[in-house]
This record gives C-alpha cells, structure tokens and sequence, in this order.
C-alpha cells in the first residue's frame, strides 16, 4: 500500500483518543507520586520585540499515574524479570533498570480488539468484585463475532472510567479486572500487549500480583492501564488500528502513553 493510499484510508477513519486528561488531583495509587503542574513562566514577564512574549512550565508525575503502560520490568518474581534477568543486577535507584525498562518499549501499532465486559454480561458497568477469565473472553468474541490473533492488542472495558477522576471511587479495592486463566487465554494466543480501563488491570485484591507476573515475567506481554474504552463501546466498534508510543524514559517501570484507535468509518 501506497503512502497516499494510507492517507487516503486516514482522512476517512474514525479517531478514537484512549488517553485519559492530565491535571493535578486526578487518581494515583499510594505508592505512586501524583501528578503536579506549575506554570513556572507568564505571558509578559519577559517580552521580545513586537511584544511577543513566551510562557513555559513543568510537570511532575509518577510513572504508573494516568493512562500508561508497564514496562516487562515493572515486576519481577523469584527476583528475576522478563527472560530471567536479575532485578538486583539490572536494578539501580540512581540509574531505574538498565534491562526491561521502558526505554526497551516499541511503539505498539496493531490490530486492536475491544472486550467489552458490561455489554457481555448486559450491565453498564461491571461490579466491583467481578473477574474477567477465558470464558468470558470466549463469550464476549463469540457475541462480538471476532477472534483474537497473534499480535493483536486485546482492549478490555470494565466501565470503570464512569468514576473518573474521583480519587476512592476510582481506586476502589475490590476492584474488576482480569483473572489467572484470563491471563494465560491471552498468552496463549500471542497478544502484542494488552491494556484495560482500570488502574491494575487485574482484578483487585490481586494476591501476589498473578496476572502481570505470568504477562510481564513469564511472556514479555505489556499492560496498558487507565484506559479510556467509552467512546469505542458506545460506537460499537470492537476491531482498529491501535497506535501507541510510550515516552522513551531510560530506566524507567512504566512510561506515560495516549494510545489512538483508528476505526473504519
């Protein structure tokens, strides 16, 4: 296909933002720094000729705050990473992790599949205490009339955003979210990565961490988290383009990330 041609297919699809807003108080777990902003430079405290003048700011954030996707090294087990690397060896406070850091992320550009948990189980949301297993994977691509292939990125809805960006709702414990043998439904099936619209993906409490052990440890799998999947659910649309590029943070456990789906029009 021609560069044309893709642009062509471009200016007809529907773009999808999947990225939630950025603004100081939105949620962050306990152990995560939270988002803060200064406007460190107004208009007109300094002013060139012609009177233009420039603002400029900065920003402080942790690492899993927000929309963002986990680097392999994010966890470890046994204290080894993806591909049995050392955490200890690879590991530095000054320096993050010179193996499996977010500096080792491609772009994702795959083939995007929405699972949308509430539609499946005819609610607007799923409960907190629910868990999304194999079975329900193979009930919502049955009713979506899908399958999941080799290097898709598997999307999965809970509804969870509706309590965006209150801070105890949103980080609820129990939460919904993928179980072990959901876990290993998507493994089997090669996924390029996977990502939710909660905060852990994984259904919480998350004894042990299972999930993104036997994803990120066990089969190099990435996890999106903090996803916005409504627009995508409430159009219906449950096959696209997904782009996403996370921020190249040498060392770093996870990375911030706006992931676009582009759908056919």
């Amino acid at each position: 296909m021609t560069i044309s041609a893709v642009l062509d297919a471009l200016g007809r699809s529907r773009i999808y933002d999947l990225g939630l807003a950025l603004a100081p108080g939105i949620p962050h777990g306990p152990t995560h720094s939270p988002f803060l902003y200064s406007l460190i430079k107004k208009h007109g405290q300094v002013v060139y000729r012609d009177g233009v003048s420039a603002a400029t700011d900065v920003f402080s954030m942790g690492t899993h705050v927000g929309t963002h996707i986990d680097a392999l090294g994010h966890v470890s087990k046994a204290g080894r990473l993806h591909g049995g690397v050392s955490a200890e060896t690879a590991q530095s406070f000054a320096g993050g992790l010179a193996r499996c850091g977010a500096h080792e992320l491609a772009p994702v550009v795959a083939r995007g599949v929405l699972i949308d948990g509430p539609r499946l189980r005819g609610r607007d949301v799923l409960a907190a205490d629910d868990g999304i297993g194999a079975r329900d994977f193979e009930e919502a691509c049955a009713a979506q009339g899908l399958s999941v292939q080799p290097g898709d990125a598997v999307l999965v809805r809970t509804g969870w955003t509706r309590f965006w960006p209150d801070h105890d709702a949103y980080h609820a414990n129990p939460a919904p979210g993928v179980v072990l043998d959901g876990a290993a439904w998507l493994a089997e099936r090669g996924v390029r990565c996977v990502g939710a619209d909660t905060y852990a993906f994984e259904k919480v409490p998350a004894s042990g961490l299972g999930v993104h052990v036997a994803l990120l440890v066990e089969h190099g799998i990435p996890i999106i988290e903090m996803l916005d999947l409504e627009a995508l659910a409430r159009d219906g649309v449950h096959t696209f383009l997904l782009v996403a590029s996370p921020l190249k943070i040498v060392g770093a456990t996870g990375a911030p990330v706006r992931p676009i789906a582009i759908a056919e029009p």
